[in-house]
């Protein structure tokens, strides 16, 4: 059930993308639970928003619902702290799954795939605010970037893996009995640098394993995602 602390329905279909000449990659970040029945529609559309070249997917388990009788094997209870974070910036007081944030800034949830279709064009079509090239060699990621023009604030450098695909077969509360695909599971979150967006963005950080890299650069205080990049 979808969770608000609090329950509601939710229903997701696919939209595809129009064909376009440059498409600047979107962020997608989708709040979700083993033990939430009506996130496995979400997940769903998480793996096939994962497919696209113009979003990066993301899937953020928390842990708050493990108490109703499954513990979500991917949950972190730093991502609750990321999604807290997001609805305080914003003035919610509440929190709940399925959501998705895009760009660090809409929130969709519940039955509004139209709504997320266009959140998704919309950003495309923004101007990009920075340039960044992520390259990763071996278990090393190198990060430059540059504000060229306007206004900056002060950023944080978010890096993460994720784990592309996993199957869990879930045997108590409320999907029981279900075997269910989760895609883009995010692990091993961490900021990995500050940035005050002046001076040019020049940075390592290691990146041990072997799973995809997600890098961030997002305003500080869970402000819009500025840029990002993924990486295998």
């Amino acid at each position: 059930m979808t969770r608000v602390l609090s329950i509601a329905a939710a229903a997701w279909i696919v939209l595809a993308p129009e064909a376009r000449t440059e498409q600047l990659p979107v962020v997608v970040e989708l709040f979700t639970s083993q033990g939430c029945s009506s996130c496995p529609p979400a997940d769903a559309i998480l793996r096939e928003l994962g497919t696209r070249d113009d979003v990066i997917a993301i899937a953020l388990h928390v842990d708050y619902w493990d108490y109703i009788g499954w513990k979500d094997e991917f949950g972190d209870p730093a991502h609750a702290d990321r999604q807290r974070a997001y609805a305080a910036h914003a003035g919610r007081r509440t929190i709940y799954t399925p959501q998705m944030v895009v760009n660090g800034q809409t929130d969709i949830g519940g039955a509004k795939p139209m709504l997320l279709s266009k959140a998704i064009e919309d950003y495309k079509d923004m101007p990009q605010r920075m340039t960044l090239d992520a390259r990763r060699s071996g278990q090393t990621l190198h990060v430059q970037g540059t504000v060229p023009t306007g206004a900056v604030v002060p950023m944080e450098i978010h890096v993460l893996h994720v784990t592309p695909v996993r199957s869990t077969h879930i045997t108590r509360g409320e999907n029981q009995g279900n075997t269910f695909e989760y895609t883009n599971i995010a692990h091993d979150w961490r900021v990995a640098a500050s940035w005050d967006g002046q001076t040019p963005l020049d940075l390592e950080v290691a990146v041990p394993g072997s799973d995809p890299v997600v890098v961030l650069v997002q305003e500080a205080g869970a402000g819009p995602i500025v840029a990002a990049a993924r990486l295998k």
